[in-house]
């Protein structure tokens, strides 16, 4: 499938992710995307491929509200990103999990802090918050370090909090750029299979990658992006794990 076409796997009128005719620009007549129209349906996973400067960051964080559109209208969770009110932004940003490029983890606080930052905010108990904490980081293989500080770590081992901080309140969006990036092969497919696994549970992803060994071993839909536009957009292989 090429251009900028309607999913594979068909619309519905539920989908958290919506996209019409979108583009970006940051100067005049240059643009990081453009007329991009996309659906992605609750509980789907999807990779997002494309060269460097192709617009997969920047269609992640239109989609997190970092940005604004310059044209077109792009619904998340059923909030129109445009003509969202700033003050509402932060509402919308806790029912959306995001793994960034550079971590922003908090050096003065404890991986564990650093991870109950995501349930702090919508005011899970204490205990409670320790306790799913702990679950996450073991479950990433981190729970021997969780009264570390993130300066105290390697930089695949920072990865890996941002990773847990992102899921531990099973957000309703998982947005990841390049989540695997600093991690050896192995331990790469570790991280991805948790990331999977969150989608089998409701949580639509969508996954910005480099890694085409990735991307084929997990036989998701992928999303293709060259020069700002949907180059291509194929489905799930039917082998996917």
């Amino acid at each position: 499938m090429t251009g900028s076409a309607s999913p594979t796997s068909g619309p519905r009128g539920d989908s958290p992710i919506r996209t019409y005719h979108v583009s970006k620009s940051y100067l005049a007549g240059q643009f990081a995307l453009q007329d991009v129209t996309l659906e992605v349906n609750k509980g789907e996973f999807v990779f997002l491929t494309g060269p460097s400067g192709a617009g997969k960051t920047t269609l992640l964080k239109l989609l997190f509200a970092a940005e604004r559109p310059s044209e077109g209208q792009i619904l998340v969770l059923g909030r129109n990103i445009a003509r969202l009110r700033e003050s509402a932004i932060p509402r919308l940003r806790r029912r959306i999990g995001v793994i960034f490029q550079d971590f922003k983890l908090l050096p003065r606080r404890t991986v564990e802090d650093n991870v109950c930052m995501a349930l702090d905010v919508v005011g899970t108990p204490r205990r409670e918050a320790r306790a799913r904490a702990f679950s996450i980081l073991k479950q990433v293989g981190l729970a021997h370090r969780r009264y570390h500080h993130p300066l105290s770590l390697s930089g695949g081992e920072q990865q890996r909090v941002a990773i847990a901080r992102a899921l531990v309140n099973e957000p309703e969006i998982l947005l990841a750029d390049e989540p695997t990036g600093n991690l050896d092969h192995d331990l790469a497919v570790e991280i991805m299979d948790l990331i999977a696994s969150s989608a089998t549970r409701g949580t639509t992803v969508l996954v910005a990658t480099h890694d085409g060994s990735l991307v084929e071993r997990f036989g998701k839909r992928r999303v293709h992006l060259e020069g700002g536009r949907i180059a291509r957009d194929a489905p799930p292989m039917s082998s996917a794990p």
